[in-house]
């Protein structure tokens, strides 16, 4: 079964969902089952990590797959781009910060470009870039975002670099919030949270386990986390993870957390090599609220497109009321 839209076409799949590059999270494991049923595979290069990336992308056909970057972390790690560029991949994804110093070379390199934008004035940018697809992501994703939220945003950008295809992400979940998000005007959704809970994604058991407990109640944007970690996140830039009792500690008295790192680092670091998540980072979206258990990549995807036409379906048959 398909869902075509003018973005499946670019991208050569048959349905139009795209894996979310999480940084660490989504290897070339989960990249592969993603597209293998049919959607697109981006690998989460994050920070550039070259034994990292080298290894994630071994044995993989790039030409079906996308690499994602965190863009105002690549002044640094230039190298690495280019280095992903000679595996020549389907698209290079870039988020956070300005894409300008990198669009030569990805386009010269032969990738599609894919920017994620948090505002409407960036949309715009990265579209006079030469963007070749741009992704919308509302504040309710998972990881690091900005302020505005989906149901708005995304078909402001869509007006604002039309004709080119806008992807929709953040809060997005089910075939529901996929259908919704192609009647704004977007040709095809980003999904990370629901692929986190895979066999595939490169995260440990006891995170997976916890995004089958929680709900987006659960959820908080925050910089606790990057201060504990070291991280000089650009202040407009917070990450949403799940609370916990770091967070309930912390957040809101982030000046303090600066002062008492000598004390928190060994604890913390503790934590992330006991898989504690009581105190350790596990991001997650709003849309953890449809993590209800552990499940293939393939049959994640299998699933989302189900509901997502059994969503349009429905609109249809209101239509005809």
């Amino acid at each position: 079964m398909e869902l075509q839209t003018p973005l499946t076409g670019l991208l050569g799949v048959r349905v139009p969902i795209l894996l979310a590059p999480m940084g660490g999270a989504a290897g070339g494991a989960l990249a592969r089952a993603v597209s293998e049923a049919g959607g697109f595979g981006i690998v989460g290069g994050g920070y550039a990590d070259a034994a990292w990336i080298r290894r994630e992308l071994d044995g993989l056909d790039l030409g079906k797959l996308g690499v994602g970057f965190i863009t105002w972390y690549l002044a640094s790690r230039e190298a690495v781009l280019h280095e992903v560029l000679e595996r020549k991949p389907k698209a290079v994804f870039l988020s956070f910060g300005d894409p300008a110093p990198y669009v030569a070379a990805v386009k010269e390199g032969g990738c599609l470009l894919i920017c994620q934008v948090q505002t409407v004035h960036e949309a715009r940018t990265a579209a006079a870039l030469g963007a070749d697809i741009v992704v919308a992501q509302g504040g309710e994703a998972g990881g690091h975002g900005g302020a505005r939220g989906t149901m708005a945003l995304v078909p402001a950008v869509v007006d604002a670099v039309a004709p080119r295809p806008v992807v929709a992400a953040g809060g997005l979940g089910d075939g529901r919030g996929i259908a919704a998000a192609l009647m704004l005007g977007a040709q095809g959704a980003l999904i990370g949270t629901r692929f986190l809970a895979t066999p595939e994604a490169l995260v440990n058991p006891r995170y997976k386990a916890r995004l089958v407990e929680s709900v987006g109640d659960d959820t908080l944007r925050t910089r606790i986390f990057d201060i504990v970690r070291g991280i000089p996140w650009p202040a407009q830039w917070t990450g949403r993870a799940l609370r916990n009792a770091f967070s309930g500690r912390w957040h809101g008295r982030e000046d303090e957390l600066t002062r008492h790192l000598a004390a928190e680092l060994p604890k913390y670091h503790r934590a992330v090599q006991e898989e504690n998540h009581d105190v350790a980072l596990a991001w997650a979206g709003e849309a953890v609220d449809f993590v209800r258990s552990i499940e293939p990549a393939a049959q994640v995807l299998q699933a989302l497109l189900d509901e997502t036409l059994q969503a349009l379906r429905r609109g249809v048959d209101m239509a005809r009321a």
